[in-house]
This record gives C-alpha cells, sequence and structure tokens, in this order.
C-alpha cells in the first residue's frame, strides 16, 4: 500500500527531473525511463503519474510557467504607475530565474514543440496571452493604442529573450535594457 502523501512528492521528483534531463540532453529527445530514473523512481511508477513523456513535458513548464507568474506578481508588487507596471513586467521577463539553463532549454523545446503539439501550442499561446494582457492592463493608461503597443512589446520580449538565451553575444542585461528603451520609444511616438 503506498504512503499517503507520496504523489506530490513523486509527481515534483518527476518534474524537476524532466527540466534537468531537458537542460541535459537540449532536447526533448529524452526517454520516460532517463527521467524517472534522475527521479530515482521506476519508469512505470513515471507512467502512472503522468502517462507519458509529453504529460511531464507539460507538467514541466506548467511548474515553469507557474514560477515565472510568482516573478511577475513579485515584481508587480512595487509597482505604483502604470509604467512601472510595464517596467516591472519587462524585468520578470528578463529575471535571472528565466535565464538558468535548465529553464532556457524547457522553453525552447517548448518553441520546437508548439507546432506540432496541439497541447503544447495551447500552453504557449496561453503564456503570450497573459504577457499581452498585463502589458495592455499597464498601458491602457499611457497609450491610445495600447494594444498595439502591448502586442509589440510582447513580440520584442520573446524575440530578445530568445536572442539573449541562444547567443554569446546577448545578454540578459542587455536585452531588458533593448525592451526597456522600446517601451520608452513606444509611448514617445504615441503621445
Amino acid at each position: 500500500m503506498p504512503k499517503i502523501g507520496m504523489e506530490p512528492i513523486r509527481r515534483t521528483a518527476l518534474v524537476e527531473a524532466t527540466i534537468a534531463e531537458l537542460a541535459s540532453k537540449g532536447s526533448l529527445d529524452v526517454t520516460v525511463g532517463q527521467i524517472a530514473k534522475r527521479a530515482g523512481m521506476s519508469s512505470a511508477l513515471a507512467h502512472h503519474y503522468f502517462g507519458g513523456k509529453d504529460q511531464i513535458f507539460l507538467a514541466a513548464m506548467r511548474q515553469i510557467l507557474r514560477d515565472f507568474g510568482s516573478e511577475v506578481r513579485r515584481e508587480l508588487a512595487t509597482a505604483r504607475t502604470p509604467k512601472a507596471r510595464a517596467v516591472a513586467l519587462i524585468e520578470a521577463s528578463f529575471s535571472p530565474t528565466c535565464f538558468s539553463p535548465d529553464t532556457v532549454s524547457a522553453w525552447m523545446t517548448l518553441y520546437a514543440q508548439a507546432p506540432t503539439s496541439p497541447q503544447m501550442s495551447r500552453l504557449l499561446h496561453l503564456y503570450q496571452r497573459r504577457l499581452q494582457s498585463n502589458l495592455c492592463h499597464a498601458l491602457r493608461p499611457l497609450s491610445g493604442d495600447a494594444e498595439t503597443v502591448a502586442e509589440t512589446m510582447a513580440a520584442l520580449i520573446d524575440g530578445l529573450y530568445l536572442r539573449a538565451a541562444l547567443s554569446q553575444s546577448h545578454s540578459p542585461d542587455a536585452a531588458r535594457e533593448r525592451a526597456l528603451n522600446a517601451l520608452n520609444t513606444l509611448l514617445e511616438v504615441d503621445r
């Protein structure tokens, strides 16, 4: 008979092992057996909890998105003006936690899998909609065309993140500064 309360611990271990295994392999080219071994359990148990590799990866990305949401809330907690809210969203998007090798590998895998997996596409779309919605909310008092400015900023944040994550010459700090400069430019042009 299983111990009561072990399921959440094992699920967490599998999610963490998935993120670490993705980082070590650099792609979703890992097996449930490799993930389970890293988590210290059998592949049968991993299948029992998640059903398969894609479901474990989706759970891992949901955890990364929850962590990102916590980072966003932490940044927004001190933002007192609409512009400070927009800046907080940019700061959270380029925080050091977003650039850990494990997190970067997971994001790259999500972007690569989204075109062929409806569930991964849905998760990516959810993140993109939430970022744009938060930016739009922050920019509405500052811009006559908050929707367009928010859409532009969201695309720029994603693009700058990808460049910084994949390049030796683009740093997260430089990417954040570019995004902040673009925000200022777009708000100036909009006046």
